[in-house]
């Protein structure tokens, strides 16, 4: 939690008690419903929480804006980032059904309620957003086509309405084929620490789409 505070010292009480009570809910659920790696749970914080909240160093997202995050898995980085901007409406996405019982489940002990989840494929989603985000579900060249017809055309953030999507390895081989504007943003240069030595948060600019 110290590590959440280093680089995000400006939270409410209410945010930063929200945080505190994210380890202890998962590792709840985790040993029912298999949602992280077990190898990870020392590394918490570091590796899910402030993995997740990368995003939040690249985009400050406008109050009011809507987000969808596809195979969000157990909840990230959809559920830290709806810590931070209670603000903006989240609508957490997988097709894995007891995945999404855990977002559920953690969404409803935090009070979160700006979070819904939808145990669906991204493809049969409809609605449309300011932002996609996600986290190294699959390349991007496969990932794009999820997300089509998915944005809302009205820009009201400091980005172009597009996708923020966690990445890591080498990433200029896997962006070759991607057509759209894209900027990959390291977090090494953002978070201390060899976890981050690889990792990257990239955004793809879907307005011209």
């Amino acid at each position: 939690m110290d590590l959440i505070l280093k680089y995000f010292p400006d939270l409410t009480d209410q945010q930063r008690s929200q945080f505190e009570q994210l380890k202890e809910l998962y590792l709840f659920w985790n040993a029912q419903i298999n949602v992280i790696s077990r190898k990870d749970t020392d590394d918490f914080y570091e590796r899910h929480v402030l993995h997740s909240l990368g995003i939040a160093k690249i985009m400050k997202f406008a109050p009011g804006s809507s987000l969808m995050d596809i195979g969000t898995g157990g909840g990230f980085p959809g559920i830290p980032l709806a810590i931070l901007f209670p603000e903006v409406q989240f609508h957490l996405v997988d097709s894995i059904g007891k995945k999404i019982k855990v977002v559920k489940e953690v969404a409803q002990a935090l009070e979160l309620k700006n979070v819904r989840a939808t145990h669906a494929r991204a493809e049969e989603i409809t609605e449309k957003f300011d932002f996609i985000v996600s986290r190294a579900v699959t390349a991007m060249p496969a990932f794009l086509p999820w997300t089509k017809g998915k944005f809302l055309k009205e820009n009201k953030n400091p980005f172009p309405n597009g996708i923020l999507y966690l990445k890591g390895g080498d990433l200029k081989e896997e962006l070759s084929p991607v057509k759209q504007s894209y900027t990959i943003h390291s977090l090494q240069t953002i978070f201390a620490g060899e976890f981050f030595e690889t990792k990257a948060v990239v955004y793809v600019d879907m307005t011209t789409n």
